[in-house]
């Protein structure tokens, strides 16, 4: 393999290393807002709990017909505010799985390169190997034909 395409590759790579660190950064981001959105709506569904409870509790005393319209009225709020939240929170995990397949993308393009580096780098060192076995080969050619085995020289 040419210095060159050894070269493109190595940039492909960057390029690819680059894109992946970027998936992961925007990843770590929707996890973030994933985990904001699910803790606000979680709050949210504790606080009204919390509320119902302590209606609960106010309406075993009297109340009137104006609070018990409050009540409702505050409660329907919540329950749309909650509805809303999850829809959120709902978005927000769609966002998340759809940055962690981009990122399963990267990380195997990366994957892929290096595994294309590595096998063009086998390829070169193979056909480097068989030339320098081609001119061993000549050499022993060259000198059988010159009248002696150098390896009988070596020897004795």
């Amino acid at each position: 393999m040419s210095s060159s395409n050894l070269q493109a590759l190595t940039v492909l790579l960057e390029r690819a290393e680059a894109e992946r660190d970027e998936a992961l950064r925007l990843l770590r981001e929707a996890q973030a807002r994933a985990d904001a959105a699910a803790h606000q709506r979680d709050q949210l569904s504790q606080y009204r709990t919390d509320y119902r409870q302590r209606w609960s509790q106010e309406f075993a005393q009297r109340t009137t017909v104006q609070i018990l319209g409050c009540y409702q009225n505050f409660g329907g709020r919540l329950d749309q505010a909650i509805g809303q939240q999850t829809g959120i929170a709902d978005y927000a995990d769609q966002r998340l799985n759809a940055a962690r397949d981009v990122l399963r993308e990267r990380e195997m393009r990366v994957a892929s390169v290096r595994k294309l580096i590595e096998r063009r780098r086998a390829e070169t060192l193979r056909a480097q190997m068989r030339q320098d076995q081609r001119t061993t080969d000549e050499q022993a050619a060259r000198a059988a034909a010159r009248g002696g085995n150098p390896m009988t020289r070596l020897v004795a």
